[in-house]
């Protein structure tokens, strides 16, 4: 029987709100200077009392909410006990036993729950023989999510990160930048070859989707190459070696009696429907639309592509512009031609393309439809509208791009064309009949796209006949 892998994650993400969890110090992941933003509440003196931020559990709730999980009427926060020098106080306020939400569901991957909890500050290691500590992050919102262990794959994991990511990022809850720490996943990995799960691995601080598909791919690997040679796999933490690509051990594994977990005897209990504008009706009324609901809107108001769609729930500033202009554009089957210069052409401008607006841009649309520009056309003008404010019926007439669909005209582009291409005529008249290709190419060309192209394909065609 083959080994089996099976991984549930843990993921952390810094919530946007404008101050620390339990202090009034701001929440800046920006801020370069060390110890900036501390306080005697966040660096633990002696005799501070926390005060809840309102804000960063209501982001807990609409996350809960928008994940399908049950909101727990009563919750509470806890000391979890640790000694590291990025733990200021000795303990980490954070949530055991009752958290904020229960349940839910992303991707297919049943969760656990969801989390409130402080950060840590954060370290930098010398060469040397010494550490340096910077608590501008300690005390910052931080949420924890804890999936079920029903993932089999590295590549589920990246899937389900990145569908988190943009969820986060959707409800303005966190920015989830995984290059600043902004978000951070941990596995946990175990494999076997019979029903019973192995022994579990924490994978500790993956920084990016390829590292964590990376890290769990060699993991997997490294467990099932010692239960294949007879040894036994241990339960620990583990980092990941980036530069080499491999996980190494850092610590055994605890497990949560060894934090000692009691309620904050400093913070209350919360009853949440009790709690002004914590009620289930105003968290939703307030919560943006999610990245899946955007998927099935979407697919039911524009039919386009699926490819096309999950372009725009990744990039919703040309989502914004396709909506936009779709708006002006009257028939459903001009809706993908629409969608084909936005993500084929318009994306490839960045920010420039976002710049032409979506009126502009259906103005454009419809002149192609219409059959009056060429799709060759069509490409430079929508290049020329990313530099100057002209609409595109005004740039077809400056640039003569208006296709062309006078036969006496194009008749004599064609035979221009046939005269300094004999060989390729010839080859065409032996056989070769993608040489026309070549020939339409050339009249397109010479009239800066303007023509028809079915028609001046037409007559080449009639004239090479002849």
């Amino acid at each position: 029987m083959e080994y089996k892998p099976t991984i549930g994650l843990e993921v952390h993400a810094e919530l946007k709100t404008e101050t620390k969890m339990f202090c009034d110090c701001k929440n800046d992941p920006d801020e370069k200077s060390p110890n900036k933003n501390i306080c005697p509440v966040c660096m633990g003196h002696p005799g501070t009392l926390p005060v809840i931020n309102r804000e960063a559990v209501k982001h807990i709730l609409k996350i809960g909410l928008a994940l399908g999980g049950h909101i727990s009427d009563e919750s509470e926060f806890d000391r979890k006990n640790y000694f590291y020098p990025d733990i200021p106080k000795g303990y980490q306020i954070s949530q055991y036993k009752y958290p904020f939400v229960v349940g839910g569901e992303l991707a297919g991957i049943k969760l656990t729950r969801i989390h409130l909890e402080e950060d840590t500050a954060r370290s930098s290691h010398s060469k040397g023989d010494y550490s340096l500590v910077d608590f501008n992050r300690a005390g910052v919102p931080l949420m924890e999510l804890v999936t079920e262990p029903v993932i089999h794959s590295a590549s589920k994991v990246v899937e389900f990160g990145e569908e988190l990511q943009k969820l986060l990022q959707y409800l303005e809850i966190s920015d989830a930048n995984m290059e600043k720490g902004e978000m951070r996943l941990e596995a946990n990995i175990s494999v076997s070859n019979t029903d019973v799960l192995g022994t579990k691995v924490e994978v500790k601080n993956l920084n990016s989707f390829k590292s964590a598909g990376k890290a769990i791919e060699y993991e997997i690997k490294r467990q099932v190459e010692i239960l294949k040679s007879g040894g036994t796999v241990s339960q620990e933490t583990r980092g990941f070696d980036e530069h080499n690509q491999k996980t190494f051990s850092q610590r055994l594994k605890e497990s949560s009696h060894d934090y000692r977990y009691f309620p904050d005897p400093d913070l209350p209990k919360l009853k949440i429907s009790e709690i002004e504008d914590f009620a289930k009706d105003t968290l939703v009324s307030a919560t943006k639309e999610t990245p899946t609901e955007k998927r099935a809107r979407f697919k039911k108001d524009y039919g386009i592509k699926t490819s096309d769609i999950d372009f725009y729930v990744s990039n919703p500033e040309f989502g914004n512009v396709f909506e936009l202009a779709a708006k002006e554009i009257p028939k459903k089957e001009g809706l993908q031609v629409l969608s084909n210069y936005v993500v084929s052409d318009l994306a490839s401008f960045g920010e420039r393309g976002l710049l032409i607006g979506g009126s502009r841009l259906s103005g454009l649309i419809k002149m192609i439809l219409e059959g009056s520009v060429s799709s060759r056309g069509a490409k430079i003008i929508l290049q020329k509208m990313t530099e100057i404010s002209d609409d595109p019926s005004e740039i077809a007439k400056k640039e003569g791009l208006f296709q062309k669909s006078d036969t006496d005209e194009l008749l004599l582009v064609a035979k221009s064309i046939l005269d300094q291409n004999k060989d390729v005529a010839l080859s065409y008249k032996e056989g070769k009949t993608s040489a026309i290709q070549f020939l339409v190419g050339q009249g397109m060309k010479a009239t800066k796209g303007s023509a028809n192209p079915n028609l001046i394909r037409s007559i080449f065609e009639d004239l090479l006949k002849a």
